[in-house]
């Protein structure tokens, strides 16, 4: 997808895989994992961590944006999300808004782990987003 070529998206498979190894999720038992491409190249990952208020859960996506803010990055170039679903999942709508925080278009890979792919762009998941310019 766009720039993204196929052994980069497999790296960032076996990331986000490895992520999930690392999920809590006792309540769900729903492990994902998630693997951001920063701009210089490095890959930071992130896992689902749960809650046992439900509300306080952080989804893998937005635990590896935070690493990656941490790291200080603040560009990024593509995301891989991987879940045990039967179909590949999207992130959150939660997720969907704090990443279009930092990338308005970034290419996305869902795959689920029987090996489904399916390749979309931010833009495509959250056409009409909330962002900085709208509290100008």
């Amino acid at each position: 997808m766009n720039s993204i070529d196929e052994p980069t998206w497999q790296r960032l498979i076996e990331e986000a895989t490895a992520a999930s190894r690392n999920a809590h999720a006792p309540y769900s038992k729903f492990d994902v994992g998630a693997a951001l491409l920063t701009s210089s190249g490095e890959v930071v990952r992130g896992c689902n961590v749960e809650n046992a208020t439900f509300g306080a859960t952080v989804c893998a996506e937005r635990v590896a944006l935070a690493n990656a803010v941490v790291q200080g990055h603040r560009q990024f170039d593509a995301l891989c999300v991987i879940t045990p679903a039967d179909r590949p999942v999207a992130p959150c709508g939660i997720c969907r808004q704090v990443l279009a925080e930092f990338a308005l278009d970034l290419p996305i890979l869902m795959v689920n782990t029987h090996g489904d792919r399916l390749y979309v762009t931010l833009a495509e998941l959250l056409p009409h987003r909330f962002d900085g310019r709208d509290l100008k």
